[in-house]
């Protein structure tokens, strides 16, 4: 089975805010822009991936992206990350109404493929599942087979919310790549130690972080 990846990503200027105190504004957004980009390549290159779409709207983020061959879908609900999920579903299915479809967080910059395709063929032989990030309350994926609703509930304790509603949570090791995302200077650190993508490394090289 060959999935689409639904990404969301907020306008660069707002994205990221918990990295202020590592980042500040100044480079902030240009880190969103790298964590994203690093995330749609490493994506693009999963055997278990079809296609990408990410929502967003913001202009430079759909330039840069667009060119590492996403499709790009306006956020036009622009209520929050779960409607965006919910729009960017739904345009997938307007065109394949039979497509597998995962949300995945635009945040993953140590992603790997092989590690990706391992979550999703797991995530093959349920009709929703889901993979907790690294801080054990949080979502870094959510997957719905073909003939299911992705029903996203992303937000504070996203693990316990999706389990809740239904998804199954996937037990998995050897995936710290998918699973780590990037919210606070202590997230960054983490992901670095993993080996981030080259556009990540070129702006994290910009920050003074400390060990």
């Amino acid at each position: 089975m060959q999935w689409t990846l639904v990404i969301p990503l907020k306008p660069l200027a707002r994205a990221k805010s918990r990295l202020a105190a590592t980042a500040g504004d100044g480079l902030r957004p240009g880190l969103a822009l790298a964590f994203a980009q690093d995330t749609v390549a490493a994506a693009v290159a999963c055997p278990a991936v079809r296609d990408v779409a990410v929502v967003t709207d913001d202009a430079l983020a759909r330039r840069e992206l667009s060119a590492l061959g996403a499709r790009v879908v306006p956020d036009a609900p622009r209520a929050g990350l779960n409607a965006a999920l919910r729009h960017g579903s739904a345009a997938v299915r307007a065109g394949r109404p039979e497509a597998a479809v995962a949300a995945l967080n635009a945040d993953l910059p140590a992603l790997r493929p092989r590690e990706l395709a391992r979550a999703l063929d797991r995530a093959t032989h349920f009709p929703r599942a889901f993979l907790p990030d690294t801080a054990g309350m949080g979502t870094t994926l959510l997957t719905a087979a073909a003939g299911t609703e992705l029903s996203p509930v992303f937000g504070t304790d996203s693990r316990a919310r999706h389990a809740a509603s239904g998804a199954v949570e996937m037990a998995l090791e050897g995936v710290d790549s998918v699973r780590q995302d990037v919210d606070t200077g202590d997230d960054l650190r983490a992901a670095l130690a993993l080996g981030v993508g080259p556009r990540t490394a070129a702006a994290a090289a910009r920050l003074l972080i400390a060990d």
